[in-house]
């Protein structure tokens, strides 16, 4: 049986030869989601009520619908873009994937990592995820792994500033 041909965009955004990405916590869906109700609650009671006294009530509830179609998409559009993130570990570089409707393929040599920092803001730190950053000196890309359990961001880390001190290309 023959394989299925790939198409130039899966490859493109493939992982390296011989190589598979390690994707991120499923967590990291739950955390966007939250992040979505935070300012959707607000919005719909408060704006409801300010829209229902100053026009209509019918202009109120338009606003709660279309705030809840809003957060539905959103809510179920979490889960893909979760799945979307993934990095790999090459010899000499690492590799970042992300994203559903642009993606991106994002690779950074260890040589070039100047700081590989663990951030965890107070919601990531209930759901038990932190995001690894790797800062370089472009400025036009963030490199970034957020959704990674706590524990195996640390980990990375030292394992990424180890790479990077192996791997110095100087200035």
């Amino acid at each position: 049986m023959a394989a299925a041909p790939v198409s130039s965009v899966a490859a493109a955004f493939a992982a390296p030869a011989h190589m598979t990405w390690t994707r991120v916590s499923p967590r990291l869906a739950w955390y966007r989601r939250l992040l979505l109700l935070a300012p959707a609650l607000p919005v719909v009671v408060l704006g409801g009520a300010v829209v229902g006294l100053w026009w209509s009530w019918q202009w109120a509830g338009a606003l709660a619908g279309l705030v809840a179609l809003v957060v539905a998409v959103s809510w179920l559009a979490a889960r893909s873009e979760a799945r979307a993130w993934g990095y790999a570990e090459g010899h000499t570089d690492l590799y970042l994937t992300y994203g559903v409707i642009v993606r991106q393929l994002i690779v950074v040599p260890y040589g070039r990592m100047q700081v590989v920092d663990v951030t965890s803001n107070l919601l990531e730190q209930v759901l038990g995820i932190a995001t690894v950053r790797v800062r370089t000196a472009a400025t036009t890309v963030d490199p970034r792994i957020p959704g990674l359990r706590f524990d195996d961001a640390v980990v990375l880390r030292d394992r990424l500033a180890t790479r990077s001190e192996t791997f110095s290309t100087g200035l």
